[in-house]
């Protein structure tokens, strides 16, 4: 199955959630396979980074986004774990772990503990090349209406996970320098 059929089982063809979800995928993935393009001397897996960003937010569907077309029972914080769980269901544990690690920059079992947050309590930080790349790619772009057509700068994206946890902030700014050089 490819990841679009994937979703389409999931998700209502012309659904909000489903426009979204493509939508978003498709982003990360082209901006997923422009990082790991200027990365060809580590070997990328280049079909996984793109079936993978399609699917990183598969979970959505169960979460409460109402402003993304989702009426789920869980809080959206969820949704990575949540995607895991059914992409692990459908033997694909790789994109599982890509779904449960790209929230924020990651999170850690402190992060969960120290903040009380509604997870199961392990560490969920991206570990493989192809997860750091898909994670990175992911801040750029966002899924709320009136904003999910543009870019965001690495001072938006860093500012935005500095007002969640300044931890976040610092390793997605570490991975950016590491993945995307700096334009001169």
């Amino acid at each position: 199955m490819t990841p679009e059929e994937i979703i389409l089982e999931y998700y209502p063809r012309g659904s909000k959630a489903c426009e979204i979800l493509m939508r978003h995928g498709e982003q990360v993935a082209e901006k997923s396979l422009e990082i790991a393009g200027r990365l060809s001397h580590l070997s990328p897996d280049l079909d996984f980074i793109r079936e993978a960003a399609m699917l990183h937010d598969i979970g959505i569907f169960m979460t409460k986004a109402p402003g993304i077309g989702c009426f789920g029972e869980h809080a959206y914080l969820c949704h990575g774990y949540l995607g895991r769980q059914l992409l692990d269901s459908l033997g694909l544990p790789a994109h599982g772990l890509v779904a449960e690690r790209h929230t924020g920059a990651g999170i850690t079992k402190a992060n969960i503990l120290d903040q009380g947050l509604p997870l199961p309590c392990r560490d969920m930080v991206p570990e493989t090349l192809e997860e750091t790349i898909i994670c990175v790619a992911d801040k750029f772009f966002s899924k709320s209406p009136g904003k999910e057509h543009m870019e965001k700068s690495r001072e938006i994206i860093f500012n935005e996970l500095a007002d969640i946890d300044v931890t976040h902030a610092r390793r997605f700014s570490q991975w950016a320098d590491r993945l995307i050089p700096s334009p001169a």
